[in-house]
C-alpha cells in the first residue's frame, strides 16, 4: 500500500474523528462485509463511525456483528445525510465510481469530507478521491482492509469480530475459492483470519446454507423455464420480470450467484442475469477465459467490474434489455467462440 497515503491517514485518526463507510448499491458480501470489518477496527480505536449503503443488503450477511447498524439511504435519507454532511472522513468501499452509489452520489460529492477509496477494481475513476488504495490483483475489498489495518500497525486489533467479516468479503467475492484467488497472499491473509479463532465452516452454512424455501423455488424456475442458450456465440442468459420476483416473493439476495449456473454449462463462455426492478433491469455478467465482461459492461450498458464478473444498469424495458444484449454479443463473437 502507498505509504505516503498510509502516513498521512495515520496523522489524521491520531483524533477522534467522524468518520463514514460507505459501499455500493445492491451491496454484496464484499460490500458488507469489507465495510463492518473496517466499522469494527473503528469501534476498536474509539473513532466515532457509522455505516451506510444506498438500499437494503441480503438477510443472509445481516449476521455480523454491527449489521443493525447499517443505515439505507433509501429509508433512511434525512439521517444520512446530516452524517455524511458531518463527516470529516468517508471511506468508499468495493466500488470505484461514484455512480455505483446511484441516488447518493450527487450527496457524497458535494461533502466536504476527506474522501478515502479503498477497492479492488478497474479503471477506477480518482479524481473523485483525496486518497486510493486500489489494487486490482487482490481477491476481494475485503483483502484490502486486512492489508489497510496492517499498514496502520494494528494487525493486532483484527480479533474474530473483524476478521470474520473479512472472511465473508472474501469468500463470497472468489466464490469459495473458486475464482479471482490466483494470488499467494489470499491465502496468508485466510490462514491469519482463521488463527483469530473464525469458524470457516460455519459462516459458510450461514452464508450459502440458510436459503428460503421461495429462493430455492426462484433458483429452479430459473433454470428450467427463464434459461436462454444461444451456443452459437457460446452465451447463456436469464432473465425475470419484476412479476416473476414477486410470484417468488423475491426478497433482496435472493438472486445472489444464479448466472454462475448459466456459467456452468460446457462451452458457454458468456452468461448475464437480468432482473426487472422499477424502472431499470439489473444486469450480472459473468465469463470465461478470453471473454473480457468488464470490456462489454462498459463497452455496451456504461457499467464495469473485473474481467470475469461484471455488472451494469439497463434503463430500457427487460425486452428492449436483452434484445440490445442479444445483438451486442455479435461483436464478441470470435473471443465468445474460442475454446
Amino acid at each position: 500500500m502507498n505509504k505516503h497515503y498510509i502516513s498521512s491517514i495515520k496523522e489524521l485518526l491520531k483524533e477522534k474523528r467522524n468518520i463514514l463507510i460507505v459501499s455500493h448499491s445492491n451491496p454484496d458480501g464484499d460490500a458488507i462485509g469489507s465495510s463492518l470489518a473496517l466499522y469494527n477496527y473503528f469501534l476498536l480505536k474509539k473513532q466515532s463511525v457509522n455505516v451506510i449503503v444506498p438500499n437494503q443488503f441480503p438477510e443472509f450477511l445481516a449476521w455480523m456483528k454491527g449489521s443493525e447498524k447499517i443505515l439505507t439511504y433509501n429509508t433512511q435519507k434525512k439521517l444520512c445525510e446530516e452524517l455524511i454532511n458531518n463527516a470529516e472522513i468517508i471511506f468508499f468501499l468495493d466500488f470505484n465510481s461514484l455512480k455505483r452509489l446511484e441516488k447518493l452520489q450527487d450527496v457524497v460529492r458535494n461533502a466536504k469530507s476527506i474522501k478515502v477509496l479503498i477497492d479492488h477494481h478497474l479503471q477506477p475513476e480518482l479524481e473523485s478521491f483525496d486518497f486510493a488504495f486500489s489494487e486490482v490483483k487482490v481477491s476481494s475489498t475485503s483483502e484490502l482492509i486486512y492489508d489497510f489495518i496492517s499498514a496502520l500497525g494494528d494487525e493486532k486489533l483484527i480479533n474474530a469480530d473483524v476478521a470474520s467479516c473479512l472472511y465473508v468479503g472474501i469468500m463470497t467475492d472468489t466464490g469459495s475459492y473458486s475464482y479471482s484467488c490466483n494470488y499467494e497472499k489470499t491465502y496468508k491473509i485466510t490462514a491469519s483470519i482463521i488463527k483469530t479463532g473464525v469458524d470457516a465452516e460455519e459462516i459458510h452454512h450461514l452464508v450459502y446454507d440458510t436459503f428460503s424455501e421461495n429462493r430455492l423455488r426462484l433458483l429452479g424456475y430459473c433454470l428450467s423455464e427463464r434459461l436462454t442458450v444461444i451456443a452459437e456465440r457460446s452465451t447463456a442468459y436469464i432473465a425475470l420480470s419484476k412479476a416473476e420476483l414477486k410470484r417468488f416473493n423475491y426478497q433482496v439476495g435472493d438472486t445472489e450467484g444464479v448466472v454462475n449456473y448459466a456459467l456452468s454449462i460446457n462451452k458457454i463462455n458468456l452468461a448475464a442475469l437480468f432482473t426487472e426492478r422499477d424502472g431499470a433491469v439489473r444486469i450480472s455478467f459473468r465469463s470465461k477465459g478470453e471473454v473480457d465482461v468488464n470490456v462489454f459492461a462498459r463497452t455496451y450498458f456504461e457499467g464495469g467490474g473485473h474481467m470475469h464478473a461484471s455488472g451494469a444498469t439497463s434503463y430500457l424495458s427487460l425486452a428492449d434489455t436483452i434484445k440490445k444484449f442479444e445483438q451486442s454479443i455479435n461483436d464478441f463473437a470470435e473471443v465468445l467462440n474460442k475454446e
